[in-house]
């Protein structure tokens, strides 16, 4: 990714929603960006339908008069986000569009993300979860868009994304993928560190190769960076990533997501299942 022209943010009706487009607008400043407003109506369909009493019969309606009923209640929804979206790019000098998707929620998203540059999305807040259709929308576009996702908390503001940045680097696939996509924050950035997480203490030649080649490619990429290390013997790697990003004030993770299959992850705790249940500040990922 050479230069950031195209973001899209993901909204709903929750109340982190509003950071994320906070968020998203400062960056889409930040890079000069189009920025478009995506919801899907699946996220917006209330938690549950009403029920009228049986004894006021003349208020029962039929289950596709409900199921209309609840797209209504959607629409209207989209339709008042929207509304909010188009002011706030107005009132920040910005262009870019809205759009609302129908069906399956991941596949619809993913389907959008393939033509932009960055997709925003929000972490799960395990207090007001979306609809079931909703909960691995994050997984699913990770996994299916082929593009890279900023995934904000559901709880903090954050002023500044990308000012400071930590890259979880393991030299996979997925972590060199990271490092490409978030190459137009990590030019902008004032610092850049690359953190290697070891389990055992001794580091070995291949460890200080690695970190040394992608910080040699990053120099010709006109980015300063330096290498740091920690030990992660009797914590988990996610755990050791989020305290040091604590350590040095970082504004910005960079990581490659799902080295493993999902369903591993899901399993024996992967380190982006963890991430993404306990963020602290927003997170890049790529698969």
């Amino acid at each position: 990714m050479t230069a950031l022209r195209d973001i899209t943010v993901v909204l709903d009706d929750a109340a982190p929603s509003e950071t994320r487009l906070t968020t998203a607008i400062a960056l889409a400043q930040q890079h000069n960006a189009y920025l478009t407003g995506l919801s899907a109506l699946a996220l917006l369909l209330p938690a549950r339908p009403v029920i009228h009493p049986r004894s006021y019969p003349e208020t029962e309606t039929s289950p596709a008069s409900s199921l209309r009923n609840l797209g209504d209640v959607a629409a209207e929804k989209a339709e008042r986000i929207e509304t909010v979206f188009r002011e706030r790019l107005r009132l920040s000098s910005l262009q870019g569009d809205w759009r609302v998707v129908s069906g399956k929620i991941g596949e619809a998203v993913a389907r959008e993300a393939r033509h932009t540059d960055l997709i925003i999305l929000g972490q799960v807040d395990p207090a007001h979860p979306p609809l079931p259709a909703g909960q691995q929308l994050i997984q699913e576009v990770l996994l299916t868009a082929g593009r890279p996702l900023l995934v904000i908390p559901y709880i903090g503001q954050f002023k500044t994304v990308g000012s400071r940045v930590l890259v979880a680097w393991n030299g996979s696939r997925e972590a060199a993928r990271a490092v490409h996509d978030a190459l137009s924050l990590l030019t902008q950035a004032a610092s850049v560190t690359i953190l290697a997480v070891n389990r055992r203490r001794h580091e070995t030649a291949t460890d200080r190769t690695t970190v040394g080649a992608l910080i040699d490619h990053l120099a010709r990429h006109g980015i300063s960076a330096t290498a740091a290390r920690t030990i992660a013997a009797d914590i988990s790697v996610s755990d050791a990533l989020l305290s040091y990003v604590a350590d040095i004030d970082a504004d910005l993770l960079v990581a490659g997501g799902y080295g493993h299959s999902r369903l591993r992850e899901r399993i024996l705790g992967g380190i982006t299942h963890e991430l993404l249940q306990h963020l602290t500040m927003p997170v890049l990922m790529s698969h």
